[in-house]
């Protein structure tokens, strides 16, 4: 049975309607917390919101000018909302550079900056930022995700140490590649990019590095993000953890 660990206290989950997000919303609300299950997709959210009993947040996370003026009074921030683009350099559209920036550095800060004066004040808060093995290592042909992870990595960090007097803890994890709707489509456009059917994907791009040659589950994601969010973990900051099947290791 899982330690309800989180009682009495108040979660919000970008992306957290499907793949590792709803993995994490699951998660958090067996510990007992009540999670905010924050999407574009509303009908999906407030399916998720009923099951846990939480609630849902419709929301779309680059309009930047309405979340520089939000306030959350929430206790566990998790940054997970995503979104990838397969392209060499020289083809990018700089509208998915900004697009991807937008959804997953600057709605990040944005968020971390609407949560913090309330976890300041109460003395505890929880932030965890869904990076990647991106965040930590490059692959070619995907220039705007690592170019996201590897600022968040960094802003993840500094909030690290801004909270740090506050009780406030700031981490990463970093998944290689989890079994979700984004990898998925992934595979079509890896196989494009590539010249390879698209049965070769995962084992020729995807699991190359990977010393375990299987994709993450989302909910191995999930019961991390929980151990973060808890208070098992309050000596526990400016971290980045890899679950990436050896990975790192090479």
């Amino acid at each position: 049975m899982t330690e309800t660990t989180l009682n009495d206290k108040k979660a919000l989950v970008t992306g957290g309607a499907s793949g590792i997000g709803a993995a994490a919303v699951r998660a958090l609300a067996a510990r007992g917390a009540h999670v905010v299950v924050a999407d574009i997709d509303h009908d999906a959210a407030q399916r998720l919101a009923d099951e846990v009993g939480g609630e849902a947040w419709a929301v779309d996370l680059t309009d930047t000018a309405a979340l520089a003026e939000l306030r959350l009074d929430v206790d566990v921030l998790v940054n997970n909302a995503g979104i990838q683009k397969v392209s060499p350099v020289q083809d990018f559209d700089p509208a998915d550079l900004h697009r991807i920036l937008t959804l997953m550095l600057e709605s990040p800060f944005l968020l971390i900056r609407a949560a913090v004066p309330h976890m300041y004040e109460q003395g505890w808060g929880r932030i965890v930022n869904v990076s990647s093995v991106h965040g930590l290592r490059a692959s070619a042909f995907k220039s705007a995700y690592v170019a996201a992870k590897h600022g968040l990595e960094g802003l993840s960090k500094a909030v690290a140490l801004e909270g740090a007097p506050h009780g406030v803890t700031s981490n990463c994890v970093n998944p290689s590649y989890v079994r979700t709707p984004l990898v998925d489509k992934q595979i079509t456009d890896q196989a494009a990019t590539h010249g390879i059917p698209e049965e070769q994907v995962v084992e020729k791009i995807m699991l190359t590095e990977s010393a375990i040659k299987r994709l993450v589950e989302p909910e191995e994601v999930g019961e991390l993000i929980a151990f973060l969010a808890g208070p098992s973990a309050g000596m526990v900051t400016g971290s980045s953890y890899a679950m990436d099947g050896g990975w790192m290791a090479s």
